[in-house]
């Protein structure tokens, strides 16, 4: 059996994506499904490969969260797991505030 690796819990999350290549400044349109504090799986067809640098920039609702970013791991076909490098204060702030949103949902869902 695969020992789990994820040092934080992770959340559904559905949110729109910006995602920059850093060396050529490519950008791709995407969607967040899975948010944790250390970061968050994107929904692509054409995943960008593992080791990427990347800025991610994050909106839902009226919030908007922006980092530098690491792909993790990337599944062909389905997306890429990111891990946050550079986060500013700002922005953890707005990470932290979902995060807690998130952690409530999962508790009312369980009842």
């Amino acid at each position: 059996m695969e020992q789990e690796r994820r040092q934080v819990p992770r959340y559904p999350f559905i949110a729109n994506a910006d995602l920059v290549e850093e060396r050529s400044d490519m950008r791709i349109a995407t969607r967040v499904s899975e948010l944790s504090a250390g970061g968050c799986y994107l929904d692509m067809m054409n995943p960008l490969p593992e080791g990427t640098l990347v800025r991610v920039k994050i909106s839902a609702g009226a919030d908007f969260f922006e980092a530098k970013a690491e792909i993790a791991y990337s599944l062909a076909q389905l997306g890429v797991g990111i891990r946050f490098m550079e986060v500013e204060p700002q922005y953890r702030a707005v990470l932290q505030g979902w995060l807690e949103k998130a952690e409530k949902d999962r508790q009312r869902s369980l009842g």
